[in-house]
């Protein structure tokens, strides 16, 4: 079985629990074993995570995580720098991380119907890429 993780931000707990159900149906349908899901405070938090568990014997790694809109450029900015340190974590182990952040920039009417897309693509990402 092909084994991968997935790291949660807390922030929006209801949201991402329900997003994490939805990532490990796709997982199952895609042949693919959560072995591992890892819950970090916030997007901040994410690439850490990332970072100690892709170097596992998992194949790849989920992220999921909402950033809203605030009312400065905070979510842009640590928006870019958590996509930055995910791409870099991708090349520098050759393994897939699927994205499954929605954000940053995210209206509460944009959080809902992102939901089930944005989990499932995150696994669907992880197998194309393996």
């Amino acid at each position: 079985m092909r084994n991968i993780a997935i790291v949660c931000g807390s922030y929006h707990k209801v949201e991402i629990e329900r997003m994490l159900s939805l990532a490990k149906d796709q997982a199952k349908q895609e042949g693919l074993n959560v072995s591992e899901v890892i819950w970090v405070p916030g997007a901040m938090e994410v690439p850490l995570a990332l970072s100690r568990v892709i170097h596992t014997d998992i194949v790849g790694a989920a992220c999921l995580g909402i950033i809203e809109k605030g009312s400065t450029q905070h979510g842009l900015a640590m928006g870019q720098a958590v996509l930055k340190s995910i791409i870099d974590l991708q090349l520098s182990t050759n393994k897939p991380i699927g994205l499954g952040i929605i954000g940053p920039g995210a209206e509460p009417e944009h959080i809902e119907p992102r939901l089930e897309p944005h989990a499932r693509a995150s696994i669907s990402a992880i197998s194309s890429m393996l």
